[in-house]
């Protein structure tokens, strides 16, 4: 009895450090990185969002576990100074409201469409990379009449076989998840964080100075982790029902992708989104990893020009 009674106190007194040690940390991120842009309130979800620069309209599209600093360490000064650039952060990530609980693709398509038009844009250039690639075609599907043209970079966009893996299935269980949130926020050490940052860039490294930028410590708040899985879970079953609904886009669309993906494969994902999409452009991009925005941002700016000719924008 003494043996339970002492084991019972010693999982209370972790459960209660490891809760405090999670809001320090979570306290701790967002005072390292406050809201970079403003925000704008769409149906009561406030959504958070740069806006930078004149011309012709794009609106950036971050990915999974991603925010509006992956777009503001370079690709946004890249882009300012003859477009207006848009970027946001997707419902439970950076500073944009849960929509609910697990935000489906048309939901953070129509939220983003519906906050572009609430800031005074119509039809904008659409940018997404990986998850937001699947974001940024939802939004051709949901709302063809409010964007001009279509990016979609290193997009998750087709089936694929194997799941989500056993880390995002735990972390998305409504009863695993939450316990296995806080325990990642209050215990992960930096160098998994940074060893995290690294993987996605593979095989080019990170630029110095991004992992600074980019603030991983927004993502590793618990309602954001949480909020992250449940969206990656679910979104298997979803582009399995939008693929019918490609060859329906028609507007201009450029497609990248690098070569030596292995986070979002080239053959399993844009390579057929090429052939789903009437006249789309498919770009492989030679040794290029996951994070082609970095590894080769000239070739995003390119592009992007392209599209702004296409869609009579320039």
């Amino acid at each position: 009895m003494k043996l339970l009674l002492g084991f019972t106190v010693l999982v209370a007194v972790f459960a209660a450090v490891t809760l405090w040690r999670a809001a320090a940390r979570e306290a701790a991120a967002q005072a390292a990185h406050p809201p970079a842009g403003q925000f704008v309130e769409v149906n009561g979800t406030r959504v958070h969002y740069i806006d930078e620069g004149d011309g012709p309209a794009l609106v950036l599209i971050h990915g999974s576990s991603g925010n509006v600093n992956d777009w503001t360490f370079d690709m946004v000064g890249r882009l300012s100074d003859r477009y207006r650039v848009i970027a946001f952060d997707r419902p439970g990530l950076g500073y944009t409201d849960r929509i609910g609980r697990n935000a489906t693709v048309a939901q953070q398509a129509n939220l983003l469409a519906d906050a572009a038009q609430a800031i005074g844009v119509d039809a904008p250039l659409v940018i997404g990379h990986s998850y937001g690639g699947a974001i940024a075609l939802g939004w051709a599907l949901e709302r063809p009449e409010n964007l001009s043209g279509l990016v979609v970079l290193a997009g998750a966009t087709n089936p694929w076989e194997g799941g989500v893996g056993t880390y995002y299935t735990l972390l998305s269980n409504p009863v695993i998840g939450p316990v296995m949130a806080a325990l990642i926020v209050a215990w992960a050490p930096d160098d998994l964080v940074k060893r995290s940052i690294e993987s996605v860039f593979a095989p080019q490294t990170a630029p110095d100075g991004y992992a600074a930028h980019f603030g991983a410590g927004l993502t590793l708040r618990r309602f954001s982790l949480f909020e992250n899985a449940l969206q990656r879970a679910s979104l298997l079953p979803q582009i399995e029902a939008m693929v019918p609904r490609y060859p329906g886009v028609s507007v201009p669309t450029e497609i990248l992708h690098g070569d030596a993906d292995t986070t979002v494969g080239l053959q399993v994902h844009s390579i057929p989104l090429s052939n789903q999409i009437p006249d789309s452009n498919l770009v492989v991009m030679d040794g290029v990893g996951h994070m082609p925005q970095h590894s080769d941002p000239q070739a995003l700016v390119d592009a992007i020009d392209r599209l702004a000719a296409r869609a009579g924008l320039r």
